[in-house]
């Protein structure tokens, strides 16, 4: 096939939410975007599905509102947390005083949400089945990227700035030769559904039994989506212990949902597996190319964190790409223009891992005494109204944007439409 050059302002190499919102954000004020997703389709098994309150609140301020409801979620009331068969904590996401609590709703659906609104722009252009191949570098800075379509036809992409968001195996940040610290988890995960019975309610819960434990996540519209760990490397153990014995753990931790168990989960086709660990990239940006979102900072699912962080990404992002492009200093957005952006984001990036790591830390818990110190001393938390303000500060106060950064996308227009 034959090659053709194509000129845009943002090429964005992957097109999740980070990539998906951003592209969305920079069209509504008036720049070109080309947004290139691999996948051919949104038809996909996507993990992390739930928008924690302040991110719920920024989307409604963008004008996301009539879409979400227009698509339907699930609201999450609040989480419990069980010990050894003993309920230990609960957690009222009512009480933080947001103004919403954490929804549940599809990815695809939430990503679909930002391309209708997306293609509202003449700048706007979502390409799927487009795969990055390879970077075009000129005098030390990225000028674009080669990407291949569906079709095996090649195209050049000229840009000033390409945005690698493409997940926490990113090869835009391998071209681009930005190396991950990565660090692993003691344990993996693996994943299922089952169906919601009715009578569960909208309550997330996390069960625990000494160093083996359950995410419970009410999903919408009818579905559990739950998560247990396992120790590092072992999947080939368990699968060979066979599935009626990964059966028996999983119904033996949560006696519930153990005839769900025996009627829905039949073979490991019904499981989906996550390795689990952090990727700490120290340098995100160079001359031409940012990363955001899994390619730049890597989260553990613990507290369901990395969703909301490649939201902010993209809020943070738009006004400071907009101002470099609109200050035309350079042919490209250079690293400087985005080091402040950079900076703060690797701060809060460093608080959430260090939240997610003491709890990784508690969960393993395994051995008598750590056992009876990790109950008690989640029980006393549960006791004082503390509680909330140590939750919040995880949950709420790190996603909180500066109302600077919604203003001008506020004032371009409402994301309108359904997402239907």
């Amino acid at each position: 096939m034959s090659d053709q050059t194509v000129q845009t302002d943002v090429l964005i190499v992957g097109g999740g939410p980070a990539g998906a919102l951003l592209g969305h954000l920079l069209a509504r004020r008036g720049i070109d975007v080309l947004v290139a997703e691999r996948q051919t389709s949104l038809e996909r098994e996507f993990r992390g599905e739930t928008i924690a309150a302040p991110s719920v609140v920024t989307l409604r301020r963008l004008g996301f509102g009539p879409a979400l409801d227009g698509h339907g979620y699930l609201p999450t009331e609040g989480v419990t947390m069980r010990m050894e068969g003993r309920r230990v904590m609960h957690v009222d996401y009512r009480r933080f005083g947001v103004g919403e609590v954490p929804i549940d709703i599809p990815q695809p659906a939430l990503i679909k949400i930002f391309i209708d609104a997306g293609q509202r722009h003449r700048g706007f252009d979502y390409q799927f089945g487009t795969t990055f191949t390879r970077l075009i570098e000129q005098d030390g800075a990225i000028r674009g990227a080669w990407l291949r379509r569906r079709d095996g036809s090649s195209v050049e992409v000229r840009a000033r700035l390409v945005v690698g968001a493409d997940g926490r195996f990113s090869k835009v940040r391998h071209a681009a030769g930005l190396t991950a610290d990565v660090q692993q988890m003691a344990r993996d995960f693996l994943q299922f559904r089952l169906p919601r019975p009715p009578q569960w309610g909208q309550q997330a819960e996390l069960v625990i039994n000494r160093d083996r434990h359950l995410v419970v996540l009410p999903t919408f519209p009818d579905s559990l989506r739950i998560g247990t760990n396992l120790p590092k490397r072992s999947l080939g153990a368990l699968r060979k212990a066979g599935f009626d014995a990964f059966r028996s753990v999983v119904a033996a931790l949560d006696p519930r949902l153990a005839p769900l168990v025996q009627q829905h989960l039949r073979t490991w086709d019904d499981t989906s597996f996550l390795e689990i660990f952090t990727a700490e990239v120290p340098q995100w940006s160079r001359d031409g190319l940012i990363l955001v979102g899994d390619a730049s900072h890597t989260c553990t699912p613990i507290l369901g964190q990395g969703v909301n962080v490649a939201i902010q990404d993209a809020v943070c992002l738009t006004p400071v790409i907009a101002a470099a492009l609109a200050a035309d200093r350079a042919p490209v957005v250079t690293s400087a223009d985005t080091a402040e952006f950079v900076t703060q984001r690797q701060r809060h990036k460093a608080f959430v891992t260090r939240f997610q790591r003491i709890q990784e830390s508690a969960l393993a818990q395994g051995g008598t005494v750590g056992v009876l110190l990790r109950r008690a001393r989640y029980r006393t938390l549960d006791v004082l109204p503390l509680k909330y303000r140590i939750f919040g500060s995880v949950l709420n106060a790190p996603h909180q944007i500066d109302p600077a950064d919604l203003a001008e996308d506020v004032r371009t227009g409402p994301a309108v439409g359904t997402g239907d």
